[in-house]
């Protein structure tokens, strides 16, 4: 995974709450175990037409608006605890999504697979709402080491919480078996004092 210290990018408006599992993937698309290609069929069904058309009212179809966070409403992600969706949001290139709410498996998801999930308050979500609405070239700033997100140009920022290991990882780019890699020779060591006995 690549590691995650300060992220500034703009942002992507996804403006509705209760995004569950199968609208970020559908099912239907859940037949391979690579994580890759899962990012063509993100939001499938709200992205395209059944012809296979981009729908122009789709937010991820609107070339006002890029980058790598993904701001949506409240309620992130409910639904199944596929981990595919984390993947489809990771592999369309999204490292960041900001939300009031996630749902706690697609929490744990998304942390295990680099994706950084930051929760802020309802107010705060709907001032980035509003000041991307009114410039989609405003920069968004999210900073892992200190834990805070800030709307760049504006004297605001919030504090966001995260698990501190899954914190350690990301900084590094670690996933869990990398972290035990990581610990191999500390493994050796404990090992070799119980084999003296």
């Amino acid at each position: 995974m690549e590691k995650f210290e300060v992220l500034q990018s703009r942002a992507v408006l996804l403006d509705a709450e209760d995004v569950d599992t199968d609208q970020i993937i559908p099912a239907r698309f859940l037949k391979s175990t690579s994580r890759e290609g899962f990012g063509d069929n993100l939001f499938r069904d709200w992205r395209y037409d059944e012809e296979g058309n981009e729908k122009p009212d789709f937010v991820l179809n609107n070339n006002q608006y890029s980058g790598k966070i993904l701001v949506a409403g409240r309620n992130f992600g409910c639904g199944s605890s596929r981990e595919h969706a984390a993947w489809a949001l990771y592999d369309y290139g999204f490292r960041a999504v900001v939300s009031s709410y996630f749902a706690d498996i697609f929490k744990g998801n998304a942390l295990n697979n680099g994706l950084l999930p930051v929760q802020v308050s309802e107010d705060f979500l709907q001032e980035i709402f509003k000041k991307v609405e009114n410039n989609p070239d405003q920069l968004i700033g999210i900073d892992l080491e200190q834990q805070f997100i800030s709307i760049k140009g504006m004297n605001h920022h919030e504090h966001f919480d995260i698990n501190s290991f899954k914190k350690a990882c990301l900084l590094k780019g670690y996933d869990d078996i990398d972290f035990l890699l990581s610990k191999k020779e500390s493994i050796k060591k404990f090992e070799q004092q119980y084999e003296e006995f």
